[in-house]
């Protein structure tokens, strides 16, 4: 099955109400999907909760697959203001992961106050549940996760070009490091229901992986 949906073709609709049928059922599927799992929502689920009739669901989306992977692709799409804005080429290297580390905390911060808990990475828990067995979902992910990592990447370099890494670093290795510590760190937090393991742990450690110590950032 050909999937059409693409990071750059997503319209962003997070923070305003949805005004079609399409952009109700994937804002619907980002909500339900994110605050509970893949497996235990159901077409259905999502048809009531989006006031959209089934038929119409068909309409627009094969499959709940097609579903799950347009929210996904409309999902970063909404993230990518926000990453742009902390990441900036504009702003120093060692500022722009300080601001990495808070953008993180305050996205989970977020989604406690609007579901109750710990959301943790929505694409992180929709890969690992299902990248197994759909090779779209698996696919998307894999996009996701390496447009992400570009911001982190290009970050290196900066501070390689400031002098502040060695020359020879690994940018590809160091931004997978940092990448698996704040996936695994957001894992934490919403298995414990708790910002700890982001708001104690998430800084220090990404200046660990590039052995730059935090108090660097304070004359930035």
């Amino acid at each position: 099955m050909t999937h059409h949906n693409t990071l750059k073709e997503a319209t962003p609709i997070m923070g305003r109400s949805p005004t079609n049928t399409r952009e109700k059922l994937i804002e619907t599927a980002i909500d339900l999907i994110w605050q509970s799992s893949y497996g235990s929502v159901s077409v259905d689920e999502i048809c009531k909760v989006a006031d959209v009739k089934k038929g119409s669901f068909y309409h627009y989306f094969p499959s709940k697959v097609d579903l799950a992977v347009a929210a996904m692709d409309q999902h970063f799409k909404d993230k990518i203001p926000a990453l742009d804005a902390a990441l900036s080429p504009s702003i120093p290297p060692l500022q722009r992961l300080e601001n990495l580390a808070d953008l993180v905390c305050e996205k989970q911060r977020e989604a406690k106050e609007k579901y109750g808990h710990i959301c943790g990475c929505a694409f992180a828990a929709l890969g690992s549940e299902m990248a197994g067995l759909e090779e779209a979902i698996r696919a998307k992910t894999d996009e996701i996760f390496a447009c992400h990592r570009k911001y982190v990447q290009t970050t290196l370099r900066d501070l390689i070009a400031e002098g502040l890494l060695a020359a020879d670093t690994d940018v590809a290795a160091k931004a997978d490091e940092i990448e698996t510590l704040i996936l695994g760190s957001m894992m934490m937090a919403r298995i414990q229901n708790s910002m700890t393991p982001l708001t104690r742990d998430l800084k220090s450690g990404i200046f660990r992986i590039i052995g730059v110590a935090e108090k660097t950032t304070a004359a930035e």
